[in-house]
């Protein structure tokens, strides 16, 4: 067995302002299309106003989520970032690191170890929609 490393890519459109889309199948299609059997596969999401995580992809939680994020990170606060750059996606930027870039899966026989109820999500924070890439870089054996 040797060890590999596999990189893909897909895009996503998003709506902005806290839109959360559900990448499971995509990243699924990464790991399967890898060639790989067992290892995990590390999903990131360049740029600064965007996050990945994992949650009940419904949408109940999926409000939920919304709001715990508005109540860490209100759009109605001053952001030293907006007083600088006069964007006013400051708060993007804040709920983008709490939240974090990217998410790593195991993966068993080139299928996600992900629970039952759980998918990998999108979140993008920006002030704006936005075309999103998604890297999945997936590491492991045939």
């Amino acid at each position: 067995m040797t060890f590999q490393v596999k990189t893909s890519s897909f895009e996503m459109q998003t709506a902005g302002f806290g839109d959360i889309l559900d990448v499971t199948r995509q990243v699924a299609q990464g790991v399967s299309g890898s060639g790989l059997s067992d290892g995990t596969a590390t999903v990131f999401v360049p740029g600064s106003t965007a996050g990945i995580t994992t949650i009940e992809y419904e949408s109940g939680a999926v409000e939920d989520l919304k709001k715990a994020i508005e109540r860490q990170a209100s759009v109605n606060l001053h952001y030293a970032h907006d007083a600088r750059w006069g964007d006013g996606n400051g708060f993007s930027h804040v709920r983008a690191a709490l939240m974090g870039a990217s998410l790593t899966v195991p993966f068993i026989r080139s299928e996600l170890q992900l629970g039952t109820w759980q998918q990998i999500v999108l979140c993008d924070f920006d002030n704006r929609a936005r075309k999103r890439e998604v890297l999945v870089q997936v590491m492991g054996v045939e």
